[in-house]
C-alpha cells in the first residue's frame, strides 16, 4: 500500500510499486516508474522519463528527471535512471538524456548530498558520493566508488575513474583515472585514495602495484606513450593495473597531470 498526502499530484498513468510514502505538494507526471519502499519528501518534481528503483529516498524540492538544458534537446522522449537504495537530498536537480544517448543515470547505494546537479547524458556508478553543490556537466562519466567534494564543477565529457577522490573546491576538466586522490589549481594527482581502497577491501600488495604503475606514469623520465607500454609488459594481465590502461585509453579530455 502507498501512502501518498492529500495535496500531492500524481498522475493516474504513473506506475508505483507498493510501500512508497509521497510527501505534501509532489507532483509526478505521466510517463514515470518509481518501484517499492521510496520515500518522496515534499514539493518534488518528478517528470516523464523517470525511472526510479527501490528503496530510493528524494527529499524536499528536489527536481527529477527534468528537460536538459541543452539547445539540441527537441523535446524527444529519454529516460533518467535512478538505482536502488540511492538518496536524493534537498534541491538536486536531475535532468534526462538527449537524442544523443537516451539518459541519464545514477547506480544504486549512491548519495548525492543538497543542490547538487546532474546534466543531460550523464553516467553515474554505484556506491559514489557527490557532495553538497557538486555540478556535472553533460555527458559526464562517473565510475563505481567515486567521491566529489562539495562545490565542485565538472566539466562536460569528463571521466572520473573508479575508487577516485576529488578535493572539494576544485575545478575538474581533465580526466581523473582510477584509484587517485586529486587535488589542487588545476586539477593534480596528489597519490592514492588510500583511506578509501584501505576501507573497501584492496590489500597492501593491490595498493602497492597501484601505486607503482603511478610512479611509471607520472614520475619516470619515459614519456607517456612508453610508460604506458612499460605499466602493461610489467603487470601483464593484471586486473587493476589493466582498469588503469583502460580507462587512459578511453579518455579523450586526456588525464591529469602529477
Amino acid at each position: 500500500m502507498n501512502i501518498i498526502h492529500p495535496t500531492a499530484v500524481v498522475s493516474s498513468k504513473a506506475v508505483l510499486g507498493d510501500g512508497n510514502e509521497i510527501g505534501p505538494f509532489v507532483f509526478i507526471e505521466d510517463n514515470v516508474q518509481i518501484g517499492n519502499n521510496c520515500i518522496i519528501g515534499p514539493n518534488v518534481c518528478i517528470y516523464n522519463g523517470a525511472r526510479i528503483g527501490n528503496e530510493v529516498k528524494i527529499y524536499q524540492s528536489a527536481s527529477v528527471a527534468n528537460a536538459p538544458q541543452d539547445l539540441k534537446y527537441a523535446g524527444e522522449e529519454t529516460l533518467f535512471y535512478i538505482g536502488d537504495n540511492t538518496t536524493i537530498r534537498e534541491f538536486t536537480t536531475l535532468h534526462r538524456g538527449t537524442v544523443e544517448t537516451g539518459f541519464s543515470q545514477i547506480g544504486s547505494k549512491c548519495l548525492l548530498m543538497a543542490y547538487t546537479h546532474i546534466a543531460h547524458d550523464c553516467v553515474i556508478g554505484d556506491n559514489c558520493i557527490l557532495a553538497n553543490s557538486v555540478q556535472l556537466g553533460g555527458h559526464v562519466v562517473i565510475e563505481d566508488w567515486v567521491i566529489i567534494g562539495g562545490t565542485t564543477p565538472v566539466h562536460q565529457f569528463s571521466k572520473i575513474g573508479q575508487h577516485a577522490m576529488i578535493g572539494g573546491g576544485f575545478r575538474v576538466i581533465s580526466d581523473v583515472p582510477p584509484y587517485v586522490l586529486a587535488a589542487g589549481n588545476p586539477l593534480k594527482y596528489s597519490g592514492l585514495n588510500l583511506i578509501g581502497l584501505r576501507r573497501r577491501g584492496f590489500s597492501n600488495d593491490d595498493i602497492a602495484i597501484i601505486k607503482d604503475t603511478y610512479q611509471i606514469l607520472f614520475s619516470s623520465e619515459l614519456n607517456f606513450t612508453d610508460a604506458k607500454a612499460k605499466v602493461a609488459d610489467t603487470y601483464n594481465d593484471n586486473k587493476l593495473v589493466n582498469n588503469v590502461l583502460e580507462f587512459i585509453q578511453k579518455s579523450n579530455r586526456g588525464i591529469i597531470k602529477r
